[in-house]
């Protein structure tokens, strides 16, 4: 175990911290991201990870936990989407897109402030990509009550979710408010995007949104089987990225550990890859009567 493990790995409050709250964000991302890949919402949820930034770092320039400022700014962006936007996908990548440019201007202008007003040039970096070994303790409750919030609330939605996605003059046809699910539904993708952003950043909060999912609707085709395949997925990428990034303090030049962010991101893309590798197509059974005609008589 010493040869994959480093001493002191398990002992460590941060990096117990970092494997729980991770597992938490990549079950809550997997869940989540399954259905926004259905619903062709892949752009709303990097949208709402970049505005997430603007959040995070207006939180930072008050002296509050940068998840608050991640948390309001999405979960206010995805309202406004939605309140702006239509059912259809094209206005709905146009309200994106005119929310995502308004939050990233006022991101550029608290980002700038936050380096003026503080001497340490780290939070702009934890803003933008993350750190799960800075946690703290104290907004571990907060953190672990959003993420399974937010799968309940996806969980309930499954089914007309499914439907709405499938043909949205159906669902209202059966009775299905389109509007009140598609809020309820961004609601819940703010929130996991807000987890994401703890965990590895604003900037990439979308890999771990977006990676799994992907790769568990290339393997699987049942909704449900995927659901798991994609949550399984994340925590594996994200445990693993945890070790990798605690054993990298060890490597030389010794005393500089690598990013979490990025063994996270690298693992879910590598993940993905390797599902387009499919096993050879096996080849039919030849009928006992094929070549007898052309056998001798």
């Amino acid at each position: 175990m010493h040869y994959l493990f480093e001493p002191g790995l398990l002992a460590s409050g941060p990096v117990r911290t970092a494997l729980l709250i991770g597992g938490i964000v990549a079950v809550a991302s997997g869940v989540i991201g399954v259905f926004t890949v259905i619903r062709g919402q892949s752009f709303a949820g990097h949208s709402l990870a970049d505005v997430s930034t603007t959040g995070g770092s207006g939180a930072f320039l008050v002296g509050l936990n940068q998840f608050w400022g991640f948390l309001a700014a999405g979960v206010a962006a995805a309202a406004l989407m939605e309140a702006i936007g239509v059912q259809r996908r094209r206005g709905r990548d146009v309200a994106t897109g005119v929310v995502l440019g308004a939050a990233l201007g006022a991101a550029a202008l608290f980002l700038y402030l936050d380096t003026q007003q503080s001497s340490t040039t780290g939070a702009s970096f934890t803003i933008l990509f993350g750190s799960m070994f800075v946690i703290s303790p104290d907004t571990v409750p907060a953190l672990i009550a959003s993420g399974v919030v937010a799968v309940v609330a996806i969980t309930v939605l499954a089914r007309m979710l499914l439907l709405s996605a499938l043909s949205p003059d159906l669902a209202s046809a059966r009775g299905v408010n389109v509007r009140l699910v598609g809020v309820a539904y961004l609601i819940a993708l703010a929130i996991s995007v807000s987890l994401s952003a703890v965990a590895i950043g604003a900037v990439l909060s979308t890999a771990l949104l977006i990676g799994p999912a992907a790769t568990a609707l290339r393997v699987t085709k049942s909704p449900v089987r995927a659901l798991a395949v994609s949550a399984i997925t994340g925590v594996a990428a994200t445990w693993l990225g945890v070790i990798l990034a605690y054993d990298s303090y060890y490597w030389p030049p010794y005393g500089h550990g690598w990013p979490v962010s990025f063994f996270v991101v690298v693992l879910v893309v590598a993940g993905y890859l390797l599902s387009y590798v499919r096993r050879p197509r096996r080849l039919a059974p030849r009928s006992p009567h094929e070549g007898a005609e052309c056998s001798p008589a």
